[in-house]
């Protein structure tokens, strides 16, 4: 009975992964087809990546989301550690509760919702919509993301450090930037790759609040594949999965890496006080 459970769990897990990383496989495999059309295998080529870098559409498109994604992951990141740290370390004060559902209110809101409530505030306001409207949605809806990563850390974190960077007459700022940060520094780094990649595969907030010369990436995509998806789509695809897959392998690695780095030095530490 155990290893027919056992059998199930893996036939289960096998198909699981299978369905979900199969089509993204299928997506790279064709994105080196020489053939125009996408369904045909014709052989091994390289050209379509040759056609994406002169496809001037595609690659403003890129442009503006690279833009967007870095400028918009960078100002959530330091908006949601500063929330977190606010929700962790005052645990009471006047309004907490509303501060938090505001905080935490667009990780439930459905992104119609949000981008609909945007376009109406900057049409109220009569603020051209383009690449900050843009950008100031996607800080919106990604800093929820980040204080929750940062949070859960300071949740676990050991005030007595920074109490004891205080009492050696250190000041809260520079306590906070020399013990505090560099002890949550994996959580704020994974905080900003969770915004980055969030902001590069929004949709549908981009829809609402972009104007003329603030067309995003998965916009692009979106209006092509509409008439039929072309090798470039392939191509740039591909590319985008390997951005973020080269940028999940290099945050696991420097977590590792700190992780070790903080086991030797409290080991150390304990060997000096034994």
């Amino acid at each position: 009975m155990a290893g027919s459970w056992g059998r199930f769990n893996i036939v289960s897990l096998v198909l699981g992964f299978a369905f979900l990383y199969l089509p993204i496989l299928l997506l790279v495999i064709y994105s080196f087809n020489e053939s125009r059309l996408v369904t045909v295998w014709a052989g091994f080529s390289t050209k379509w990546y040759v056609e994406l870098f002169s496809n001037r559409g595609l690659m403003d498109a890129a442009w503006v989301t690279a833009r967007v994604a870095f400028l918009s992951a960078t100002v959530a990141t330091v908006l949601g550690t500063m929330a977190a740290i606010a929700l962790t370390r005052y645990t009471r004060f006047r309004g907490r509760l509303l501060f938090s559902g505001m905080v935490f209110a667009p990780l439930v809101m459905p992104e119609v919702i949000t981008g609909l409530s945007l376009l109406l505030l900057f049409v109220a306001i009569n603020f051209d919509r383009g690449f900050f409207t843009v950008t100031i949605a996607h800080i919106t809806f990604s800093m929820c993301f980040v204080a929750v990563v940062v949070q859960s850390r300071l949740m676990s974190f050991d005030q007595s450090l920074e109490e004891a960077a205080l009492d050696l007459g250190a000041t809260p700022a520079k306590a906070f930037f020399q013990v505090t940060l560099p002890v949550i520094l994996p959580a704020v780094i994974s905080g900003w790759m969770l915004a980055f990649t969030l902001s590069l595969d929004d949709l549908v907030i981009a829809s609402f609040t972009s104007g003329p010369g603030a067309t995003t990436l998965p916009m692009k995509i979106y209006s092509q594949v509409r008439l039929g998806v072309t090798p470039e789509i392939n191509a740039v695809c591909t590319i985008l999965i390997g951005i973020v897959a080269l940028g999940v392998i290099a945050a696991s690695i420097v977590t590792k890496r700190q992780e070790v780095q903080r086991r030797r030095d409290e080991q150390a530490a304990i060997r000096v006080a034994g």
